[in-house]
């Protein structure tokens, strides 16, 4: 679905991405992994062209490096940023429909579906998304995205700064989404859950790919681990 190709990025005169190589099937969930700095939020800010790629990327078939944001997202892929970048002002629901692309056919998600889902968003459906919690708004932003039925959903650091409850929420959501058949490229820095709920993984330093392979290869793996990854 998603086949990224001797990618590379600069910031500036910094040659931030140097040769990234990485696909993503069908319902599969693939974690990124890295240390802070590693190139991880870039690769993903590359692919959906928020920041110019060099070098090959296809979504289903297609090349999509060099176009513009907006017409990426409307070709399948959604991205949830670390940031969240919900509109505090609006409520819930309005955050949510302002996620859907189009009002001619019912995608694998309904703002209904979603609130039904999360009851803890449900109940807070008529509330600013700038009065919800830390964790009530990772949720949404999810939500979100989903509102637009992405084929592939790229995850930036989901869990960061969530007490536990909220991160166990997002893992469940996380899970859900894939079991519906949408993809999933995330990015975490919990290795827990990384490794529990990806099929494939990634593991970035410098850069660069400097591991592929299944979640119980990389824990069959600590010098790999010991060297790109623990502190």
């Amino acid at each position: 679905m998603l086949d990224v190709e001797e990618l590379h990025a600069y910031y500036g005169k910094s040659h931030v991405l140097q040769g990234v190589s990485l696909r993503v099937a069908k319902g599969e969930i693939v974690s990124l992994l890295g240390r802070n700095g590693a190139g991880r939020s870039t690769t993903i800010r590359a692919i959906i062209g928020l920041v110019m790629p060099i070098g090959a990327i296809r979504f289903k078939g297609e090349r999509i490096d060099g176009r513009p944001p907006h017409e990426i997202a409307r070709r399948g892929l959604g991205y949830v940023p670390e940031d969240r970048q919900i509109f505090p002002g609006l409520t819930v629901r309005e955050n949510l429909v302002l996620g859907i692309k189009s009002s001619k056919r019912r995608g694998r998600w309904s703002v209904d579906d979603f609130l039904a889902l999360f009851p803890l968003l449900g109940e807070r459906a008529d509330v600013p998304g700038g009065a919800l919690s830390g964790g009530e708004q990772q949720l949404l932003a999810i939500g979100r995205t989903l509102m637009g039925d992405p084929d592939l959903v790229m995850v930036d650091e989901p869990t960061e700064g969530l007490a536990p409850a909220t991160v166990a929420l997002v893992r469940e959501l996380l899970t859900k989404i894939a079991r519906s058949g949408v993809a999933i490229l995330l990015i975490e820095q919990r290795l827990t859950i990384a490794l529990d709920i990806a099929d494939r993984l990634y593991l970035m330093g410098h850069g660069r790919i400097v591991f592929e392979g299944t979640p119980d290869a990389l824990r069959a793996a600590p010098a790999v681990r010991g060297e790109w990854l623990e502190v």
